[in-house]
């Protein structure tokens, strides 16, 4: 046997189980719709919650900025220097976070891994939200601290946890903000009393939140009223702000060691300028125009009402992410397709992303989306329980 002939194997497992994945192929450019195969598909499988994406006014900024400062950062900060658009970015996302100070990371994933394995070791703990997104896990299982789950959205569960855990030298606690595949907001409001009363550090990512959470978009913490005291937040350039990046806003010294500690901030080359200018004016548009963010909730509203009239279940929420539970992974397939052959693109969530025997479509909403899209969606939702099996 070769030593990789177990791939064979795996995949195949993969596939009689309904899990095995596939990317697709799209047409032009991402917005309200998508073109694959040949089709237009009204898409409710985006984050581009504000529907900026394609905005002349940002493309436009990453245009420009490619043409005055290049393609490219070509090297890490520590070697080729911070270019003038790097440093903006972080000035803008500080004030709008009512931070000290902003780090700008390649990619979202890259800011939870480095902070967390910087900021906690072995010798420490870290306690994360069982739904965390997977950057946060991982970030726990790098850094060497020893790393405990609790059960989704229990503070109870939590402070359990933290009461075994005298004897650690650090603690950090790790939850997302709005969490990805439930579309529920973390409860930071029992949470941040609880990292207070136990010294413990409180990361906060708030990748979905940032730009479509708050009465001026500043994200979960704003919206339940914590702003302030969330020792770490982390946040992405590549949903509401419709460019590409992570960053993580904090105190001055925080991010002075992260700039010391993060190696994936260390060693790795910088975000482009075209990247950095379309954040900074999609940022401008979302301070600007508080009416996406009212637009986004009423079609929220309007979407879980329908959906659930159609026999989805649906379960409460108040964020643009509505996920349809439909348990069985195969199930989850065939609404999927079903849905595409009405003209929707809603991918099927399935294991290890979320828990066996909760596969889901999460129908992502954007600003630009028209209350029609999500009734003729909610007609096909129907169509398809009708000839179905019960959804229980």
């Amino acid at each position: 046997m070769r030593p990789l002939d177990f791939i064979d194997v795996e995949l195949e497992e993969l596939r009689s189980k309904g899990l095995y994945r596939e990317t697709f192929g799209v047409e032009g450019a991402q917005g309200r719709t998508v073109r694959v195969d040949g089709r237009e598909l009204i898409c409710f499988g985006s984050n581009d919650y504000l529907g900026l994406a394609s905005d002349p006014r940002v493309k436009q900024a990453a245009a420009a900025a490619a043409n005055a400062f290049g393609s490219g950062a070509t090297a890490s900060r520590l070697v080729s220097g911070t270019m003038e658009l790097h440093e903006a970015l972080e000035h803008r996302l500080a004030r709008f976070k009512h931070a000290e100070a902003c780090l700008l990371f390649p990619t979202g994933y890259m800011a939870n891994v480095g902070t967390i394995a910087a900021l906690v070791e072995r010798g420490d703990l870290v306690i994360a939200d069982r739904f965390s997104h997977a950057s946060v896990i991982d970030g726990c299982r790098l850094s060497g601290a020893t790393f405990r789950v609790y059960a989704h959205g229990d503070a109870s569960a939590l402070e359990e946890a933290l009461k075994r855990s005298a004897n650690a030298r650090r603690r950090l606690i790790a939850t997302d903000g709005l969490f990805s595949m439930d579309g529920d907001l973390a409860p930071l409001r029992q949470i941040v009393p609880l990292a207070q009363r136990y010294n413990a550090a409180l990361l906060l990512d708030d990748a979905h939140g940032t730009g479509t959470l708050g009465e001026h978009g500043r994200g979960t913490a704003e919206h339940l009223g914590v702003e302030g005291q969330i020792d770490v937040s982390v946040g992405t350039l590549s949903k509401a702000l419709a460019s590409l990046g992570g960053f993580v806003v904090g105190s001055e010294k925080l991010i002075s060691y992260l700039k010391n500690r993060a190696r994936t901030f260390i060693y790795t080359t910088a975000s482009p300028p075209s990247v950095l200018a379309a954040a900074l004016a999609a940022l401008q548009i979302v301070e600007d125009e508080p009416e996406r963010r009212a637009r986004l909730r009423t079609l929220t509203a309007l979407a879980r009402t329908e959906l659930t009239a159609a026999g989805m279940t649906v379960p409460p929420g108040e964020a643009p992410i509505v996920p349809m539970i439909v348990g069985d992974t195969r199930r989850a397939l065939e609404l999927s397709a079903h849905l595409r052959s009405r003209g929707f693109l809603v991918p099927a969530v399935r294991p290890p992303t979320v828990p066996a025997g909760t596969a889901r479509l999460r129908v992502s909403l954007q600003a630009i989306h028209t209350e029609e899209d999500i009734r003729a969606l909610a007609v096909a939702c129907r169509e398809w329980a009708a000839g179905s099996r019960p959804l229980t």
